[in-house]
């Protein structure tokens, strides 16, 4: 019998559990179901339909030729269901995304131009780049300084923007460029006399049809006891039913000819070129800054829509992850002539609802644009712009957020403060200035109100062991000791703010002998607000006055101890509950 000890065996299981962690899509592809086939295939097709027309209307709002957003709809969709870890995220281009590329390319070249372009297929590389290196350090968390109300005051203020933006297609005029939503608004009063009525029309009745379809057809179909699987697919195709018929309109009729309505044109026909961004160090560094907040905010929309889906079905996105999939997206979109994408809040909801079960969805969505691309181009000669602009206008048209404004008012002002300079911001100094301002704003509001934290003193609730704020409650109060509770951390900010309270409490109450200092909300104290405590300790002493700690919880006593504060103070007057700290202070 030999006495080798045999090796042991690798579970294939385990290696495909590994292999996920940086590959996502191992995961379901290895444990792929048959009856997971159909909703994908459905909620493919039908986000394709979505895709289609969103993708053109969004490319237009970007300065770019209609056929860029197709493009930009193919690859980087592959792209993310590999390497992301949402099963129903849909990626491609966003309006708000679009927005940010038309402000920061637009200063760099003329809308529509080779050169134009270029630098769009430029700042989706350095999107990619910057994202993927955020993942990969793990810089997921960076999101979070991008406040909730900083997004909703930015995201209103630009669906604004976009709305008055398209204006100009819906009423067939020339603008010339402005800066500022005022110069807009000015340049449209001053042209609104040529508008095109045959235009606006087509305009105003494709809005018409596409709100009909977002906002009742559905609730009808129901009556009319459809099924709730037709239901999905027959109010998505809005938008594709409104391009089919207002193409025709004007095919039939040759209102391109007769009544100057502009059409969208000869579109390329074929699969996206392989295409190169622009390798040069001077452009990056024009683009650096709009790149930065395309992929802060692409990932802000992404992640949100991702775990907001996944939570429903109890499935988990990793940050980290999800950075890593949308900037391999945006490298595709670079190097096959697109712009930069993100996760679509409708799309993915619409992909959710239609049965999306995995990464494969996306997939059948970009084979059939990129069929779309093949076949299908030239049907779209006649579609008239103003068509576009309306599938713009209707889609932006829900990102005005008044009810979270009237809630953050009633809640806290500082938060509705926030996001009106956001908005105002945006408005006022364009989209990538505002959002900066939006940022700071938020942080200095947070410095503010973490500068004078509640500070409570606190008594005894009857014989319990129980300590309570003396302004709330009828607790029992002991002339020679004063308990307070800071709720709150201490740094830089607020560590004069304490200092201030503690010495007027103590001046209004000449019996006092000791502060006990409540600690249980205090989650770390800083350098700054070490010093105060040093020196407080020592002018209390100096008073007459002993310092005691209670409740300080373990991080901030190991620091406490590391640093000899502890030593100093005394480890006899620190104590593990204020029960303990006022028993041992005579107080029963």
């Amino acid at each position: 019998m030999s006495d080798r000890h045999s090796e042991p065996k690798v579970s294939p299981g385990n290696t495909i559990d590994r292999l996920s962690r940086y590959f996502p899509f191992l995961s379901w592809l290895f444990h792929y179901r048959s009856q997971d086939l159909a909703g994908d295939l459905t909620a493919g097709a039908i986000a394709a339909v979505m895709l289609v027309p969103q993708s053109m209307a969004y490319a237009l709002l970007a300065g770019l030729p209609v056929q860029v957003g197709l493009y930009a709809s193919i690859l980087p969709l592959v792209l993310y269901a590999l390497l992301g870890t949402s099963r129903v995220l849909s990626v491609g281009p966003v309006a708000i995304v679009s927005l940010l590329v038309a402000a920061g390319v637009g200063q760099l070249a003329t809308p529509n131009t080779p050169t134009y372009l270029l630098l769009a297929m430029t700042l989706a590389f350095v999107v990619g780049l910057l994202q993927i290196g955020m993942g990969l350090v793990r810089l997921g968390f960076v999101a979070n300084f991008l406040s909730h109300a900083v997004i909703s005051g930015f995201i209103s203020a630009s669906a604004l923007i976009i709305g008055l933006g398209q204006l100009k297609h819906l009423l067939g005029i020339q603008l010339p460029s402005a800066e500022s939503f005022a110069g807009m608004l000015a340049a449209i009063a001053q042209q609104i006399h040529a508008a095109n009525s045959v235009t606006l029309g087509i305009g105003l009745g494709s809005m018409l049809l596409l709100i009909y379809f977002q906002q009742f057809l559905g609730n009808f179909l129901k009556q009319r006891q459809i099924a709730s699987h037709w239901i999905v697919p027959i109010v998505r195709s809005g938008p594709l039913l409104v391009v089919v018929g207002s193409t025709l309109l004007v095919w039939l009729l040759r209102l391109d000819r007769f009544a100057q309505v502009k059409i969208v044109g000869a579109i390329p026909t074929g699969l996206p070129p392989i295409s190169m961004p622009q390798f040069d160090w001077a452009t990056w560094q024009a683009l650096l800054p709009t790149a930065a907040i395309v992929s802060l905010v692409g990932f802000v929309e992404s992640i949100a829509v991702a775990k907001s889906l996944a939570s429903k079905r109890r499935q988990k996105i990793d940050a980290d992850r999800e950075l890593i999939g949308l900037g391999a997206a945006n490298l595709g979109a670079a190097f096959t002539g697109g712009f930069p994408v993100t996760g679509g809040f409708s799309r993915s909801v619409v992909n959710f609802a239609a049965g999306a079960n995995t990464g494969l969805a996306s997939i059948v969505t970009a084979v059939l644009i990129a069929a779309t691309l093949i076949f299908l181009t030239p049907l779209f000669y006649f579609l008239p712009q103003t068509t576009l602009a309306a599938t713009i206008i209707v889609a932006v048209f829900g990102l005005l957020d008044v009810a979270t404004f009237k809630r953050m008012w009633v809640y806290d002002k500082t938060d509705a403060i926030s996001l009106l300079v956001t908005f105002f911001a945006v408005l006022g100094l364009g989209v990538e200035i505002g959002i900066i301002v939006g940022v700071v704003a938020s942080l200095l509001l947070y410095l503010w109100r973490t500068s004078r934290p509640h500070i409570a003193v606190v008594g005894r609730v009857g014989d319990t062991e129980h300590f309570r704020n003396v302004l709330r409650h009828a607790v029992k109060t002991y002339p020679h000791v004063i308990a307070v509770r800071v709720d709150g951390s201490l740094y830089f900010a607020n560590t004069k703010y304490l200092e201030d309270f503690l010495l007027r409490a103590i001046a209004d109450r000449p019996d006092i002998q000791h502060l006990v200092l409540i600690c249980s909300a205090i989650d770390f104290i800083d350098a700054s607000a070490l010093e105060t405590l040093e020196n407080l300790r020592e002018d209390l002493e100096a008073a007459g006055i002993h310092l005691y700690l209670s409740e300080v919880k373990g991080p901030v006593m190991d620091r406490l101890q590391e640093i000899g504060f502890v030593q100093r103070l005394g480890s006899d007057r620190i104590f593990l509950t204020t029960h303990q700290a006022m028993l041992a202070l005579g107080c029963c």
